[in-house]
């Protein structure tokens, strides 16, 4: 190799390190203009407030929603056990006929001096399952007419008890779980007035 031939190598290397060397700048400059810019205290301050306002939004959004949730959850079970209570309810008043039906058909044919011996074993057989699903009678004989509990049907005068005493129980009443199912019918007492032209008054 002639040394102008040399000369002409070293020259090349020498264009090929300075293009690469451009090239490394080139990369530097973009790398460095690709870095996000820093922004000032102000600016994040301002962008804290409003993430914070964003935050407060949702969660009170998210507040409404469960609220909905569950008022929506109560009323559905409270809609499952009415209709619950309503089955439950209609099913006792059918067993409550019977029982009723049993019952007198026992004091008759005891009234006739009849066997009941059978019949005193089913009446005693279905009080025990009345109590087992906490159905209880409703007390009445002797107490105030009250319209949560009693269906007054008759009434007689009698001034020796208050008005609204319960003198006769003529179909028994009944409470299942603290719910009135039947109430008891009954005759109540009136005081007698008395008329106040008889005393020449």
């Amino acid at each position: 190799m002639t040394e102008k031939d040399q000369q002409d190598t070293q020259s090349e290397k020498s264009n090929i390190t300075t293009n690469d060397s451009d090239k490394n700048s080139v990369n530097e400059e973009v790398v460095i203009t690709n870095q996000p810019t820093e922004l000032s205290i102000s600016e994040l301050k301002s962008e804290l407030q409003e993430t914070k306002q964003n935050l407060a939004e949702y969660e009170e959004k998210l507040k409404h929603s469960l609220a909905d949730f569950q008022n929506l959850q109560r009323k559905t079970q409270s809609d499952m056990e009415n209709g619950i209570n309503l089955k439950i309810d209609k099913l006792l008043l059918e067993f409550l006929t019977i029982y009723d039906d049993l019952f007198l058909a026992k004091k008759v044919l005891a009234d006739e001096k009849s066997d009941v011996s059978g019949l005193v074993s089913i009446v005693k057989n279905m009080n025990s399952l009345l109590l087992e699903y906490k159905v209880t009678p409703i007390n009445a004989l002797g107490e105030i007419f009250n319209p949560n509990f009693h269906e007054a049907v008759s009434v007689v005068e009698d001034s020796s008890l208050d008005d609204g005493t319960i003198t006769k129980e003529i179909r028994k009443g009944y409470i299942s779980h603290n719910r009135v199912i039947r109430p008891t019918i009954v005759e109540i007492s009136k005081k007698l007035k008395l008329d106040n032209n008889l005393h020449g008054e």
